[in-house]
């Protein structure tokens, strides 16, 4: 992602809108492929409820198998504060995935934070960049992990 503005994304949340609609036409045009800054790496597009609003929230996201887990990280490109998503899948923790071109449905668990901190240099060695986001920001970055039902 070295060719987007990460921080322009973070603070304008319609430029992050208007982004992650035009990953996810492709990611679905493409039977879960995505270019430019994402190729090569692995993307699922995480359904979830709003945690105020109750409405359905899209978010496309990597993922990362570690331990033979499935995780997604709460990064916001090392941020400040966590992404929507965290919020909604703290207020209801059962999502809907779309992996390549399959969709099912998942329980979500947050990693507590033992086994967050004994995880997260895992996640590092497979993806590096956590490192780098992990140092810009003070809070710890959540990590959770996806269970198909």
């Amino acid at each position: 992602m070295s060719d987007i503005d990460k921080d322009r994304l973070v603070a304008d949340t319609a430029a992050l809108d208007d982004f992650n609609r035009g990953v996810v036409e492709e990611f679905r045009a493409n039977g879960g492929v995505v270019g430019g800054p994402f190729a090569g790496g692995k993307l699922l597009l995480l359904h979830t409820t709003g945690a105020k609003s109750g409405q359905p929230r899209l978010s496309p996201l990597a993922y990362l198998e570690v331990d033979g887990k499935l995780l997604i990280v709460g990064s916001y490109a090392g941020a400040p504060k966590d992404p929507a998503w965290v919020h909604n899948l703290r207020a209801h923790p059962t999502a809907r995935v779309e992996v390549g071109t399959e969709e099912y449905e998942v329980t979500v668990r947050e990693l507590p934070a033992d086994e967050r901190d004994a995880t997260y240099p895992k996640v590092v060695e497979v993806a590096p960049v956590f490192a780098e986001y992990q140092a810009k920001t003070d809070r710890a970055i959540p990590l959770f992990e996806l269970s198909r039902v």
